[in-house]
């Protein structure tokens, strides 16, 4: 394979018919990164994340961002397609979300480590939920980007967060311990932190499409993946 340099994205250079991972440098448990490539995920490192997905003994699709933190290009361009962006404007992350199109998108290694790593993430999320299916998956959690409306279900007792990554207005909700009807969760005032199921059909209802997080254990990662493709938005 060659390396494929470019200046700025136009469109989408790599499109997926498969759910996509999206891999950095983070925390990464790569029992997950080699079941997902078992199930038919495609995996894609975001620079250094190559180098995570190598380690778990699997070659992704491609690897793309500015490669300052790949450890042997030259060894990965023989391998599979490595794409060079240098712009310095956006995150690695970024690039390989303006440079990919799939159903569904998972983040892993886009937290833990570094703090500012893990902020960046999250300013990605808040551009990106309206155009694409987003997750962010660490080693305790899956954290959903929800554009509108959205029905799972829920064990009795199970947690259930919703993280508001702007302000943001619920007009109702069914199934949740704590009712989210009328609120206006924003960040730095009211959240929506831990609250849990009351057992069966949960849903809950904003007012407008704003972006906003749905939090539930990792375990729950396939159920979320099947939620966000039957949900109605991006």
């Amino acid at each position: 394979m060659q390396e494929t340099s470019v200046a700025a994205a136009d469109g989408p250079i790599l499109a997926f018919d498969t759910p996509l991972a999206i891999v950095g440098g983070g925390a990464v448990d790569q029992a997950l990164l080699v079941e997902l490539d078992q199930r038919g995920v495609a995996l894609v490192g975001a620079d250094g994340g190559g180098d995570t997905i190598g380690a778990a003994g699997l070659v992704p699709k491609a690897i793309i961002g500015d490669l300052d933190s790949l450890v042997d290009r030259m060894a990965w361009e023989r391998r599979t397609q490595v794409i060079h962006l240098p712009e310095q404007i956006t995150t690695d992350f970024q690039k390989a979300l303006y440079s990919t199109k799939a159903p569904v998108t998972l983040a892993l290694g886009m937290t833990g480590k570094r703090l500012d790593h893990t902020l960046a993430a999250l300013s990605a999320v808040l551009q990106y939920a309206p155009k694409r299916r987003l997750l962010l998956v660490d080693e305790v959690d899956v954290a959903l980007a929800v554009v509108g409306p959205i029905v799972f279900g829920a064990d009795q007792r199970e947690r259930v967060s919703i993280h508001p990554l702007q302000p943001i207005r619920f007009e109702r909700s069914h199934g949740l311990f704590y009712p989210m009807d009328g609120l206006t969760l924003e960040p730095g005032g009211l959240i929506g932190t831990s609250n849990e199921g009351v057992g069966g059909r949960v849903e809950i209802l904003p007012s407008d499409r704003t972006p906003w997080l749905l939090i539930l254990r990792r375990e729950r990662l396939w159920d979320l993946i099947e939620a966000s493709q039957s949900a109605a938005w991006a």
